[in-house]
């Protein structure tokens, strides 16, 4: 007979919700951004969205797998699967390599971001959130 010691708080399925709620309006951030749909363009200005959509590929491809994998990741916390680990680590390191870049660009560029780089700071610090989330959750054998 198996018991549930190992069941998961409440809070973890509320930040775990959460998470994916945060990761998937990242992919929208992407498909919008990849598609230059009227919620990317209304939302800058002419010298802003030239700065963007002329970003590097592996930019862009760095935004595809930090937000895929981070909700993939996401679905494996609700799924308590120890594979979230590795997949919102990969989100992490690819959500921080392009923050970081971005930050330098616009900076460069002169241009006024101010905003997103507010957001910049706000998206690695909670990926690192969700890095450290799962590592805890494993450690408590919350995923399996």
């Amino acid at each position: 007979m198996t018991t549930s010691v190992n069941k998961p708080p409440i809070w973890f399925w509320v930040i775990s919700v959460l998470a994916l709620a945060w990761n998937s309006t990242g992919v929208h951030g992407y498909i919008s951004q990849a598609y230059k749909t009227s919620a990317f363009t209304d939302a800058y200005t002419a010298d802003q969205i030239d700065v963007m959509t002329n970003l590097p590929a592996w930019y862009t491809a760095l935004f595809a797998i930090a937000v895929f994998t981070g909700v993939v990741g996401c679905l494996f916390l609700l799924l308590r699967k120890k594979n979230a680990r590795l997949l919102l680590t990969i989100s992490f390191v690819s959500a921080t390599a392009q923050m970081v870049y971005f930050l330098f660009i616009a900076d460069l560029k002169g241009i006024d971001f101010s905003a997103n780089q507010i957001m910049a700071y706000v998206i690695i610090a909670f990926a690192l959130f969700l890095v450290w989330f799962a590592n805890y959750s494993t450690k408590k054998e919350w995923l399996r």
